[in-house]
């Protein structure tokens, strides 16, 4: 028997329904889920990152040693070396707005991450300002220049360099 031709028509959706779908589909486009972005964003993490680590061990491995993340100077630096006067700051492209093509803008809320990530770089720039016044050497290491082993083989023994030069 053949079912009734009503049960092959399909419901009529409301506008809010029809813009839920379209919601979703603009979710799934940009590779999350509908709701799930703010809470990813909220997730990430100022101390203790994959990159301050491998690089910490790195230099505690070539027998430096340092504080970590030290709330008295500005900018609470990632790694402070009193010995050799120096600090260190391992910055994350997109938060610290670094020109090297993986600082991209959401396309959602545009406005908002401007002015935000523009603060943030102006906040960056003001406090490397009162630490070098203060007589303090002060080197930024970017994600992009650890993000591949080719990388980390370049930039961490320059780094290391960078740190025993300022003593001299």
């Amino acid at each position: 028997m053949c079912a009734s031709p009503a049960s092959h028509r399909r419901k009529r959706m409301t506008k809010a329904q029809k813009a839920d779908r379209a919601a979703d589909r603009k979710a799934q486009e940009s590779g999350y889920a509908r709701g799930s972005r703010s809470y990813i964003m909220s997730q990430i993490r100022g101390k203790d990152t994959s990159i301050e680590t491998l690089t910490r061990s790195y230099l505690f491995s070539r027998g430096l040693r340092f504080r970590k993340n030290d709330k008295r100077y500005p900018g609470h630096p990632d790694i402070v070396l009193p010995k050799y006067h120096t600090i260190v700051f391992i910055n994350g492209c997109f938060w610290h707005m670094h020109d090297c093509g993986d600082c991209k803008i959401p396309k959602s809320n545009v406005e908002f991450w401007t002015t935000k990530l523009m603060r943030n770089k102006a906040r960056d720039e003001k406090q490397h300002a009162e630490l070098e016044s203060a007589g303090w050497h002060v080197i930024v290491v970017w994600e992009c220049e650890l993000k591949t082993v080719e990388a980390r083989q370049r930039r961490l023994p320059r780094l290391y360099d960078e740190i025993v030069a300022s003593a001299a």
